[in-house]
């Protein structure tokens, strides 16, 4: 189902993947600095979690300034819990690349509001851009410290941008539970030598529908 969700004085293009029974939890979708919601792997995910009845709402936000993504982020959320059509118990946040910054801003932000009421239920971070290529000594990592709830990572073990052991060390220090998920070779766009972007898919969403049913109940109702 194609939206337009209206963001200051323009639109950001959506797309619902609706499950065939009523959903009870939802994940909000974003893509990296390049591209945009049909990113394949964005949609690869959406399908299989729709498939798995999570509701999966991914959305186009051009723009390489992480303050502006964090507040259309932050538009879409709204946007979803005022939904007549959907109503949830919560959402997951999950971006690839700039858009899991992102979204870890937007975690961070309503985590800190008065009025957090739970609606978020979690992070992931695809392709999590800790640093610049070759500037590991410059961390992004000042909104994992403080973000409180799950948090999934699925990085690349040859990510250019995440080096393993930097990100082992950031995730080690912060109070959230969290867990990393590493695509053996796989570098910052996940593709592994020797094997098929769908073959690396599976592996990825199954890991991202198996660790939100570790923190929520999908059942369906």
């Amino acid at each position: 189902v194609k939206v337009k969700i209206p963001f200051g004085n323009k639109y950001l293009d959506a797309i619902f993947s609706v499950p065939e029974k009523k959903p009870t939890y939802g994940v909000i979708l974003t893509h990296g600095a390049g591209g945009d919601m049909n990113f394949p792997h964005l949609v690869s995910l959406a399908a299989y979690l729709a498939s798995h009845g999570v509701l999966c709402l991914r959305f186009t936000c051009k723009g390489l300034n992480v303050a502006y993504r964090t507040k259309a982020f932050k538009t879409v959320v709204e946007y979803l819990k005022l939904s007549d059509d959907y109503k949830l118990f919560g959402v997951f946040l999950a971006g690839r690349s700039m858009g899991s910054r992102a979204a870890a801003s937007v975690v961070r932000q309503l985590s800190q509001d008065d009025d957090d009421d739970g609606f978020i239920q979690g992070l992931v971070c695809l392709s999590y851009p800790l640093h610049r290529p070759k500037l590991q000594s410059k961390l992004r990592d000042e909104d994992l410290l403080l973000i409180r709830c799950p948090v999934l990572f699925v990085s690349g073990s040859a990510d250019e941008m995440c080096e393993k052991q930097l990100l082992e060390g950031v995730v080690s220090k912060m109070k959230a539970p969290k867990k990393i998920h590493w695509i053996d070779k796989a570098n910052h766009g996940m593709a592994v030598k020797g094997r098929t972007t769908d073959d690396v898919m599976e592996e990825i969403n199954a890991q991202v529908f198996s660790w939100l049913g570790e923190n929520v109940q999908l059942e369906h109702k």
